[in-house]
C-alpha cells in the first residue's frame, strides 16, 4: 500500500473540513480550544509565537489572541488551503511533522499537536521535530483520543442489565497497533468513496518515554470528559459513565 496514503489525510481532507467547520467541531469548541488556551497562559502585554503541528484546517489559529505570532503546518494540501481561506492571520506551511519543518522561525515559545498525533505513523519524529524549534521553557500540549479508553476496533461499549450500569470494554492496550479508520462510512455521492485513514495506537508509556527523550518534562496530565448529557430510560447510566471515562488525554510539556 503507498505510504503516503497511510500518513496523509489527503484523500480525506474536503469531508474533514466539512466535518469540523471553520469554528471546530462540538467537542473543539466546548472542551478542546478553552483547555489548550488555558494550558498554553498567554499572556497579555507579551509576545508569543505558537508552532501548531498537524494544525488541519487552522481552527486553533482562529482562537488564539491576537499577540500571538501563529504557524501552522499540514501534510494535507486541502486542508492548508482551506486554513488559508478561513484564517486572518498567520502562517500555513505544507509539510510532513515527522520531517524537517519548512519553518525558518526556530524558536517558539508555544507548540501543539491537537488530535493528530495518533493519526501519525512515528510520532516521535514529530516530538523531536517540536523539541527543535521551541525555545527553552516553551510549552508544548498534546491532545489525544485518550490512548487508555478509545482504541478502535479494541474499545467499546458495554451494558451490565443486572447491575444496570454502562462500562467501557478495552480488549488490548499495552500492544502497539496500526488500525485502519472508515473516515466517512456510508456517505453517498462523495467523489473519494469510503476511504481509510490510520490510527496508530500507542500505550501512554510511550508518550511519556518519547517526551523524555526528546527534552521535555511533563509538567501535566488532564484527562477531558465529555460534557453531553443523555435524555430517555438509559439516561442516569450513560451520564454516569460519561463523565468517569474521559475521551481526551492532554499533555502538557515543558522544553528543558
Amino acid at each position: 500500500m503507498n505510504r503516503e496514503r497511510e500518513t496523509s489525510w489527503e484523500r480525506v481532507g474536503d469531508w474533514y473540513n466539512d466535518l469540523v467547520g471553520d469554528k471546530g467541531h462540538y467537542y473543539h469548541k466546548s472542551c478542546i480550544i478553552p483547555g489548550v488556551l488555558k494550558l498554553f497562559d498567554f499572556k497579555q502585554g507579551q509576545e508569543h509565537s505558537l508552532l501548531d503541528l498537524a494544525c488541519g484546517q487552522g481552527v486553533l489559529s482562529r482562537n488564539i489572541p491576537k499577540n500571538v505570532l501563529y504557524t501552522g503546518i499540514d501534510i494535507s494540501q486541502t486542508l492548508i488551503k482551506a486554513a488559508k481561506a478561513e484564517s486572518p492571520k498567520g502562517e500555513f506551511l505544507i509539510g510532513d511533522i515527522t520531517k524537517p519543518l519548512p519553518t525558518k522561525k526556530v524558536e517558539f515559545s508555544h507548540a501543539a499537536i491537537i488530535l493528530a498525533l495518533q493519526n501519525i505513523e512515528h510520532p516521535e519524529k514529530a516530538i523531536q521535530n517540536c523539541a527543535k524549534h521551541l525555545v527553552p521553557g516553551g510549552k508544548f500540549v498534546i491532545v489525544l483520543n485518550h490512548p487508555c479508553f478509545r482504541i478502535p476496533r479494541q474499545s467499546s461499549w458495554g451494558i451490565d442489565e443486572k447491575q444496570k450500569m454502562q462500562y467501557r470494554r478495552v480488549d488490548r492496550y499495552c500492544t502497539e497497533m496500526k488500525i485502519p479508520i472508515q473516515a466517512h462510512p456510508g456517505k453517498k455521492g462523495s467523489p473519494q468513496g469510503n476511504t481509510e485513514t490510520w490510527t496508530f495506537h500507542h500505550p501512554l508509556s510511550s508518550y511519556t518515554s518519547w517526551l523524555n527523550q526528546a527534552g521535555f518534562r511533563i509538567a501535566l496530565i488532564e484527562e477531558w470528559c465529555s460534557d453531553k448529557e443523555s435524555t430517555g430510560r438509559n439516561a442516569k447510566m450513560e451520564n454516569r459513565c460519561r463523565s468517569e471515562i474521559p475521551l481526551f488525554m492532554t499533555l502538557l510539556a515543558i522544553k528543558s
